[in-house]
């Protein structure tokens, strides 16, 4: 069956509103997106942020590392056991370093540097001789460099050792490092000639010069590199085991028996990216081992530039974006999780298969930015709409309901839908004559007025009732919609006694308040119609302005009821359907069946006797069942009767009597 037009018009206005809304949502999104990626994407071309992909780097760079090349350098430790064997402090005659490149030599050693300068003359002229005799083409010697900033300009201050010694054939590198902003030591020195480059030519190994900015692999953190101390080193053969030095490079330099840590400091001593977690200072000495296997063995990683670094961030902002395209949950923290790790794993296998640095940290950030950006409008969103809801709904609905409307949107159907209802329509009875007795006193009408439906709906709300809309001194209301209530029925009837209850109260208060000015009495009756039945509830009106209400004859038929519920003596008056759900709960009884207006079908009119006993309600039905057949005459004593044991229903039983004898 093809839905009715007022259904699909409904449907089709609410489905370009959703529409709307989700576009709306995507341009804000694609706004979120394009300022995070710009903004991340400029922030990491920043020193400061440079810094934090460095510490990036040391996390990453000691996990799954390679193991110690085999064939690597040999540290000669100028250490605190040699000091105490040779019984000098240092610096030592150059002398030694010549015993020292000779015994060296002897044991198989293939290249020989010294992390130390030799650039002023000796106070001895003959230890510079007798050092310059044992040098030669497999010997390296440290040089230095340095940049002088003064305001004027950058001076660079080059320091070799002595020409004595480089005469001799001896290879100068310069040893010198540059630390990062924090302290650190990751880079690779820039330098054609670098300590470790040239030792590696004199070994060699033929490498290739690195690429700016290369960071160096760690193997570990102090004296992972097999150590030996200088004097040991001077005689290998009754020291050390046989062919320690065969076939290797070796490097002398400063290296403490015990590592200095980062509060200490230390001479020649410099953190690296194991000083993360190990806390200590690795040596010099140690540190050109560490650059010698990095480029023979080309184990250095490359930091990936900008034109690298900013795509990746601009895809982890893409990415975040389509994870929270439609919306943002518990599920998006999920996503969010394994998108992180994935950048995290990628950014590992980059570094160990590629030998490439891109920073998980730029992506990572845009992600979470779009990501969490995203989440914070949709929460702004959902309590907008919530206080949308809350304020659409709280002049008609109870607190409670509210709240749960307000937690969970979801109940909320807008644009009609159907529903069984039960409706309550309110009246006040004489209104016109009561506005006519008052009309020099508009201020005292609606004062009353307002004093009368306040009540009313309060016993509307407290039932969990949906108040519609007031026309004048009337009052319209529903329940089952928007939230769902199984005992709609009860509820109704619930309310409409609590609002018969509330004007028992209000009719007292006005009787003694104008008894002490001195004036007569006024008291206030109203009538209420109950009916159940199916209804098209949801928003109805205009474009531009609509009200929660609802529609259908079960809708009319209340009505309806409301304005017979006079005729036949009662304040209220229930449909047949709202009869039979309230029958469990209250004493109903059957009054006749009408024809109302609109309508050519007979509807059975009911409703609740106040007091009634199950016999008085029995014998009140077998009147009803009598009427119907047409046995119930003037004479008849049964309607004295039921008077006395139904007092609520006496003027009913009146107009019974009038219709007899009219």
């Amino acid at each position: 069956m093809n839905a009715p037009r007022p259904a699909l018009a409904r449907r089709h206005a609410f489905a370009v509103i959703d529409r709307l809304r989700l576009s709306r949502r995507r341009t804000k999104l694609a706004a979120l997106t394009t300022f995070v990626a710009a903004f991340v994407s400029l922030a990491s071309l920043t020193g400061s942020w440079s810094l934090a992909d460095l510490r990036a780097y040391d996390y990453l760079s000691i996990i799954g590392r390679p193991a110690l090349p085999q064939d690597g350098p040999v540290i000669v430790a100028i250490d605190e056991p040699s000091m105490a064997e040779i019984g000098s402090q240092w610096p030592w005659p150059r002398a030694l370093h010549g015993r020292l490149i000779e015994a060296l030599r002897k044991a198989g050693a293939k290249a020989i540097a010294f992390d130390v300068i030799f650039a002023e003359p000796a106070a001895a002229p003959e230890n510079d001789e007798a050092l310059a005799k044992a040098l030669g083409p497999d010997v390296v010697l440290a040089g230095d460099q340095t940049v002088i900033q003064t305001p004027q300009a950058e001076q660079f201050v080059r320091t070799e050792p002595l020409p004595l010694f480089t005469d001799k054939g001896a290879k100068v590198g310069i040893a010198s490092v540059n630390l990062s902003g924090d302290g650190t030591l990751r880079q690779i020195p820039p330098y054609p000639d670098g300590f470790a480059l040239t030792l590696a030519t004199v070994a060699g190994a033929d490498p290739e010069p690195p690429p700016r900015r290369a960071l160096i692999q760690t193997f570990g953190p102090a004296r992972t590199y097999p150590t030996v101390s200088y004097y040991q080193a001077l005689d290998p053969e009754n020291f050390l085991p046989d062919g320690t030095f065969r076939d290797r490079v070796v490097i002398v330099g400063l290296s403490l028996q015990n590592a200095p840590s980062i509060a200490d400091g230390g001479a020649d001593a410099f953190a690296t990216s194991d000083t993360v977690f190990s806390r200590g200072l690795v040596a010099g000495a140690e540190i050109q081992a560490s650059i010698y296997d990095n480029l023979v063995h080309r184990l250095f990683i490359s930091q990936a530039r900008g034109a690298v670094i900013i795509p990746a961030i601009i895809l982890a902002a893409l990415a975040a974006a389509l994870t929270v395209r439609k919306s943002t949950n518990w599920r998006t923290l999920g996503y969010g999780a394994l998108t992180l790790t994935l950048i995290l794993l990628a950014s590992y296998g980059l570094m160990r298969v590629g030998h490439v640095f891109v920073s998980p940290l730029g992506p990572g950030l845009a992600f979470l930015g779009v990501a969490i950006g995203q989440a914070g409008l949709d929460y702004a969103e959902e309590r907008r709409r919530r206080r949308e809801i809350t304020l659409a709904f709280s002049q008609y609905l109870s607190p409670a309901l509210v709240e749960r409307l307000a937690q969970d949107p979801s109940q909320l159907k807008l644009g009609g839908e159907r529903r069984t209802l039960t409706i309550l329509f309110c009246d006040v009875r004489g209104f016109t004559t009561i506005s006519e007795d008052m009309k020099d006193d508009p201020e005292g009408l609606t004062t009353l007025i307002n004093r009368l439906l306040t009540p009313l709906s309060e016993a509307v709300l407290n039932k969990g009732g949906t108040i519609d809309k007031y026309i004048g001194d009337c009052l319209m209301a529903f329940w089952n919609a928007p939230l769902d209530d199984p005992d709609h029925a009860v509820h109704a009837v619930a309310a409409a006694r609590d609002m018969l209850a509330a004007l028992k109260r209000l009719n007292a208060e006005l009787e003694a308040e104008v008894r002490a000015a001195g004036r007569p009495p006024k008291t206030l009756r109203i009538g209420i119609g109950i009916n159940t039945g199916e209804c098209v509830v949801g928003n109805m009106g205009s474009a531009r302005r609509f009200d929660y209400s609802a529609l259908g004859d079960a809708v009319n038929l209340a009505s309806r009821l409301e304005g017979a519920s006079k005729d036949y003596g009662v304040p209220l008056l229930l449909g047949e359907r709202t009869a039979v759900l309230a029958a469990p709960k209250f004493p109903i009884a059957e009054l006749d069946r009408i024809t109302v207006k609109g309508r050519n079908a007979v509807s059975p009119v009911f409703t609740v006797a106040e007091g009634a006993s199950d016999a008085a309600l029995q014998r009140h039905h077998a009147y009803v069942a009598r009427k119907y057949k047409g046995e119930i005459t003037l004479d008849d004593g049964l309607l004295d009767a039921l008077k006395e044991e139904l007092p609520s229903l006496e003027r009913y039983y009146e107009r019974e009597r009038q219709r007899l004898s009219g």
